[in-house]
């Protein structure tokens, strides 16, 4: 039986610059270097095509076109600023 909610210490050789990132990168999350690590190796083990779908890209309401495009002289009048 594999225990879900235990940890186990252990100690890793980690470069300078990549340690350097990782402190960054803890700093700017609020995340500990653990859980950082831990999220890292997670990805870097799972299984290939398990990968979880991506989240879905924002969308906004630009309030409709200012200009008709097919309107070459209108194009033209907002783009100089008449």
């Amino acid at each position: 039986m594999i225990c879900m909610a235990c940890h186990m210490k252990t100690t890793l050789v980690i470069e300078d610059s990549v340690m350097l990132r990782l402190k960054e990168e803890s700093a700017r999350t609020g995340k500990t270097m653990s859980e950082l690590v831990e999220v890292a190796l997670r990805r870097l083990l799972q299984e290939p095509g398990t990968a979880p779908p991506p989240a879905p890209l924002p969308s906004f309401d630009s309030g409709g076109a200012l200009v008709d495009v097919a309107d070459r002289e209108a194009l033209y009048g907002a783009m100089e600023g008449r």
